[in-house]
């Protein structure tokens, strides 16, 4: 049966239909997809779980591999930072059943905050990595990537990018292959990763790694397409397919699908029979290195950059030297529309606070860090999950003093428990006297509204136990913890003065559940006064997009855009913000 599917969609069937038998990732862009659609298959199948971080997930994925079951875990390019450690052991150990990790490139920074290029792990790991270029071969490469990681006793790597995750074609989609799970053996030298047994295993990745160059010189993932040109394209991945349609059957093709190892003769004999070589990669030249180091002739990142995405028109240019086409332009410059968060944003409230004192904030990944853009700007780094603790740690240690009282954390309920909570161990442990701010807005926002530990609920939306953060806190050492809720403005900046001036550490959870979420009904709409407004702009501070200001300064709120919330009428002085039941 043939279905229209999202490349991530064709992954979670892959996966389905080589026989997984569990799954645990956390949510990632572009990544997230595959896991929310393994959970819609039988739960008596395929156990499928949001695990509190990356390297969690990749350790229950280690461990159901070791006892006999297929496992996958899916994450972001980011996320693959996160599951490195144990990724690096587990190439020495091997397999059980066979083990699958996904990981997707954001070429662009469509929602990231850096460009990383994961080919480089699959190389640092030596762990083999395939790379579709569509959701057919998405499926195909997924499924195939368990048999092989059985019979060359390694995990395998399935890179995404953006493009290849969210878009979609047409898919073959086939039944479950149910797969025993083998049976367990205990078996110390393969397992037990002590200097000693470690030295022994690590002969086994070399030798797996000259068999895996072998198998990449004939395997099905790589192909030739002889077009008798004397162009030759060497490519691979979403990059195959811009180069496609922009060359046509103008070029040959040496189309790659795995991507480490990467196959010697292949790409010599396809070289041999061209002139000239062109090598089409997004990212790093991590394919033209590799080509230049057999000595191989190709022109690659001198004439393409090392910068965001590719076009076709891009490649045109470059291999054909063909202008881009001509195309019709609209006669007035379009508004710029740059992220900003929803009307009735719990995180609103915080932000307008924090900007308003004057704070230093040290921020984190997550729907909030656009309290960074303007008109907040109350957000001062943003580095990296978990990183808003651990760095305001870091500066309070090195500036100390006064600095200390104008300093804060904010970070997300789920960023908190994906790696947060070290950090603030670090905190009580190594007295720091700075105020942490957990935005509790229960759920995983920022990634489309994923459970997690504090939401009481799995995957699946069954119960489950809640993570209480004050206990929590409290466990760690934290002495003072206040919850309070960030629209009343007055209550939560009295708050912050008051846990800012102590002379020890404390948490505030500022507790208001996200806009979006099915069960949040704000009733009515807000609306300007005209005879009370005095134009003093204070609203707009706010950066609510349903608020906006005409020229001669008077306030206006869309009434399709305001949801309700209420916030603007606690922060307008003169009472001529109003609420409006319908």
């Amino acid at each position: 049966m043939k279905k229209l599917l999202l490349g991530n969609a064709a992954v979670a069937q892959g996966a389905y239909e080589a026989g997984v038998h569990l799954v645990s990732s956390y949510p990632g862009t572009p990544s997230t997809e595959i896991t929310e659609c393994m959970a819609t298959y039988p739960a008596q199948e395929v156990f499928v779980e949001w695990a509190p971080n990356e390297k969690v997930a990749a350790e229950a994925v280690v461990g159901a591999s070791i006892g006999g079951g297929r496992a996958m875990s899916c994450c972001k390019h980011v996320g693959l930072n996160v599951m490195a450690d144990p990724l690096f052991t587990m190439s020495y150990t091997g397999v059980g059943g066979g083990a699958v990790f996904c990981v997707a490139d954001d070429p662009g920074m469509h929602s990231s905050q850096n460009e990383q290029d994961s080919r480089h792990y699959a190389k640092a790991a030596k762990i083999p990595m395939l790379e579709p270029a569509d959701s057919e071969e998405c499926l195909s490469f997924t499924k195939a990537a368990f048999d092989l990681s059985e019979k060359y006793d390694t995990p395998f790597f399935v890179r995404l990018s953006t493009r290849v995750s969210h878009s979609q074609s047409i898919v073959e989609v086939g039944e479950r292959e149910p797969q025993e799970v083998k049976p367990y053996e205990k078996n110390i030298p393969k397992y037990v990763m002590m200097p000693a047994m470690a030295i022994g295993r690590h002969v086994v990745v070399e030798q797996r790694t000259e068999s895996l160059v072998a198998f990449a010189n004939n395997c099905p993932y790589n192909r030739v397409e002889d077009n008798g040109s004397k162009i030759g394209v060497i490519t691979a991945g979403i990059a195959y397919q811009y180069a496609h349609e922009a060359l046509g059957d103008k070029v040959n093709y040496c189309k790659l699908g795995m991507v480490w190892p990467l196959p010697t003769s292949l790409l010599s004999d396809f070289c041999a029979k061209c002139d000239t070589v062109y090598v089409i990669e997004e990212l790093d030249p991590f394919i033209e290195e590799h080509c230049r180091a057999m000595g191989l002739d190709v022109i690659g990142k001198e004439k393409f950059t090392l910068l965001g995405e590719y076009t076709p028109n891009v490649i045109r240019s470059v291999v054909l030297g063909q202008a881009a086409p001509e195309c019709i332009l609209p006669q007035e410059n379009l508004p710029a529309r740059p992220p900003v968060l929803c009307p009735g944003c719990p995180h609103r409230g915080t932000f307008y606070v924090l900007q308003k004192l004057g704070l230093t904030v040290s921020g984190d990944i997550g729907c909030y860090t656009l309290g960074a853009v303007a008109p907040l700007k109350s957000v001062d780094t943003t580095i990296c999950m978990g990183a808003s603790i651990s760095a305001a740690h870091g500066m309070s240690k090195v500036r100390g003093g006064e600095f200390n009282k104008k300093l804060v954390s904010v970070i997300g309920d789920s960023t908190f428990m994906h790696s947060g909570i070290t950090g603030l161990v670090d905190m009580v442990y190594n007295k720091s006297a700075n105020t942490v701010i957990i935005l509790d807005n229960s759920i995983t926002g920022m990634t489309g509204h994923q459970e997690n530990p504090t939401t009481g609920k799995t995957i699946r939306g069954e119960a489950t136990r809640q993570v209480d953060l004050i206990d929590l806190c409290h466990a760690i050492g934290v002495q003072h913890v206040v919850v309070t809720d960030p629209f009343d403005v007055k209550g939560f900046e009295k708050v912050v003065k008051e846990e800012t001036a102590r002379d020890e550490l404390s948490v505030i959870i500022a507790q208001r559940p996200c806009a979006l979420l099915k069960s949040i009904k704000y009733s009515g709409k807000c609306a300007v006064n005209a005879s009370s407004c005095k134009k003093c702009k204070r609203c707009m501070k706010l950066g609510c997009p349903a608020i906006s200001m005409s020229e001669d300064g008077s306030v206006h709120i869309d009434a399709t855009q305001c949801n309700g919330c209420g916030l603007c009428v606690g922060v307008c002085p003169f009472g001529a913000i109003e609420k409006v039941e319908e």
